[in-house]
């Protein structure tokens, strides 16, 4: 693998080629002008399979840089390296990740041959061709879609994190396409938004999801049933006595619902929508402002709406431990909603050191992969009938490693 070092500082070139060669890479070029390594990889025909890139520097800094990388459609993999602030580095992260850029990780200067190891052992493949984006699909077919009973649940379970019980579900839909096979909500979902087709979208989605939740209950398993709702849902007065019916009919309390409210939109009527979680609420359905921090989620929203629940985005979750802006974003969301009297759910928890950092910063509900992916209702039941209690982690401070990180050699067992 040919590998292209892109910094001003000699000394930095130097010491990275001896690095690397020390780790059995051999083809390495050295560039100290960053414009100099655009016309090269203009130029040429095979391009390095990793570049490191500085950003401080001079005529053309790794920003731009990395908005070149992007102009010449380059595959291969980029790592950021800076001895600047930390958030500078992270910012430059997500442009080139956004930019659908393959970003094998970052490094602080002065880099250490440790960091440089762990780094290439993580890597991907580099030369492994990104698919292109696969197109949504159209409203006519959608809509035959639902209108067929096409559309499926999955679900992911919510796990209390101080008594280690599973305390309810996320609703999250699918589409069995006779003949595309299952077919994931970002084809779909604002194909539904853009066509005026949420709504029976959404209607579909609960009553599944509620014929489903009173047969766990059948079989001993009362749980919170979480289902999205997006604001363009919210425009209909009747909107609470149609939720009221529906649970009704299929024997389910309504306080087991929870609607995670995704505001992907402005309110297209402030006025409607306010009314219909209002007397949502009254109905003791509970509500739940999705993806708090992200989108159109604010604290106004926290100011006029009834929310009973914050659920923190994934973005704000894993890797928390290890990251102090995720860190203090994520501490004061907790309190704010502890000050609010509303539960917290956090998603995105994918490992051991993610959950001793949410249990130890107080969070109350956990979803995420450590726990379990979304499954169909049917294997729902089989998984928690199988599965063994997830034990919170001592109330005393987890034991820390030389870095000041929560060690996950103990993480608390998996389902």
């Amino acid at each position: 693998m040919r590998i292209l070092v892109v910094d001003d500082d000699p000394f930095i070139c130097r010491l990275m080629s001896r690095q690397l060669h020390t780790l059995g890479f051999a083809q390495i070029e050295l560039c100290e002008r960053a414009r100099a390594a655009v016309e090269r990889l203009e130029h040429e025909p095979d391009t390095p399979g990793l570049i490191f890139c500085d950003l401080q520097m001079p005529e053309m800094d790794g920003v731009e840089f990395i908005r070149h990388l992007v102009r010449l459609g380059y595959r291969g993999a980029l790592v950021l390296v800076s001895g600047e602030d930390e958030r500078i580095l992270q910012s430059a992260e997500r442009l080139a990740r956004a930019h659908q850029l393959q970003v094998a990780g970052t490094l602080y200067k002065p880099v250490s041959s440790r960091q440089l190891q762990h780094l290439l052992q993580a890597l991907p493949n580099p030369r492994q061709e990104r698919t292109s984006p696969t197109p949504p699909y159209g409203a006519e077919a959608l809509a035959h879609g639902i209108a067929a009973g096409q559309l499926v649940n999955h679900y992911q379970p919510k796990v209390d994190m101080h008594s280690g019980a599973v305390v309810g579900v996320e609703t999250l839909v699918r589409w069995q396409h006779p003949e595309d096979g299952l077919i994931y909500p970002d084809r779909f979902i604002t194909t539904a938004e853009d066509h005026g087709l949420i709504d029976a979208l959404m209607r579909a989605v609960l009553r599944c999801a509620l014929d489903d939740a009173r047969r766990w209950e059948r079989q001993g398993h009362a749980l919170q049933l979480a289902v999205n709702v997006s604001m363009d849902n919210l425009v209909r007065l009747d909107f609470p006595e149609f939720v009221e019916e529906e649970a009704a009919r299929a024997g389910v309390a309504p306080g087991t619902l929870i609607f995670e409210v995704t505001e992907s939109h402005l309110m297209k009527n402030r006025e409607a929508a306010l009314d219909i979680l209002t007397r949502l609420r009254l109905k003791r359905v509970g509500l739940s402002i999705d993806d708090f921090g992200t989108g159109h989620s604010s604290l106004v929203q926290l100011r006029d709406i009834p929310f009973t629940e914050l659920k923190i985005d994934r973005s704000f979750v894993h890797g928390a431990w290890r990251d102090s802006a995720l860190s203090a974003i994520l501490g004061s969301s907790l309190d704010m909603a502890r000050k609010l009297g509303m539960k917290t759910v956090v998603e995105g928890i994918e490992d051991g050191d993610d959950w001793n950092h949410l249990h130890a910063a107080g969070c109350d509900i956990a979803q995420g992969w450590f726990i379990a992916r979304a499954m169909p209702a049917e294997q729902l039941i089989d998984w928690l009938d199988g599965r063994r209690a997830i034990q919170p982690p001592p109330t005393s401070d987890p034991p820390t490693n030389r870095t000041g990180r929560p060690s996950s050699r103990n993480p608390p067992p998996t389902p």
